[in-house]
C-alpha cells in the first residue's frame, strides 16, 4: 500500500480555524470533506519549508510556521498518510481557492459541525479539547 507523507496547517485568526473543502477528487471517500490545508512533502524538503510552499501553491497564502501539533496516521481504503500538523500565523487573510472548493473559519466549539476528511478528525477532537 502507497504511503505518504503529508503536512497541515492549523490557521488561526480572532479564535477562529481556517477549514477548507475538498474538491472532488480521485478517491469519493475524501471529494467534499473538509481538511487543514496541506499537502505532500517533497523530497529534501523539510516539513516546514513543504507547509509554506504547499499553502502558497493552493491558495497564495504566505504563512509562518508557528510550532508543531500533532502527528496523525490514517489508513484509507487506497493508501496511508502520515500528518504532520503545525500551528501557523499569517499576516494576510486574503487567499484564493486555487484547489479546494470552499471555506469556513469556525469556532473550536463548532469545528464537529463539518463533514471532515476522517484523517483530520484526530487534529478537530485535540483542538475542541484545548
Amino acid at each position: 500500500m502507497k504511503e505518504i507523507k503529508v503536512v497541515a496547517g492549523i490557521i488561526e485568526n480572532n479564535g477562529k480555524i481556517l477549514c477548507m473543502q475538498r474538491d472532488k477528487g480521485k478517491y469519493d471517500y475524501v471529494s467534499f470533506k473538509w481538511e487543514f490545508p496541506g499537502g505532500k512533502i517533497e523530497e529534501g524538503e523539510t516539513n516546514e519549508e513543504a507547509l509554506k510552499r504547499e499553502l502558497l501553491e493552493e491558495m497564495d497564502l504566505e504563512v509562518d510556521v508557528e510550532n508543531h501539533f500533532c502527528d496523525v496516521q490514517y489508513t484509507y481504503p487506497d493508501f496511508k498518510i502520515t500528518m504532520f500538523c503545525y500551528k501557523c500565523n499569517t499576516r494576510d487573510l486574503d487567499f484564493k481557492l486555487n484547489v479546494h472548493k470552499d471555506y469556513k473559519w469556525l469556532e473550536k466549539s463548532e469545528l464537529n459541525i463539518i463533514d471532515w476528511a476522517p484523517a483530520d478528525m484526530p487534529i478537530v477532537r485535540k483542538l475542541m479539547e484545548e
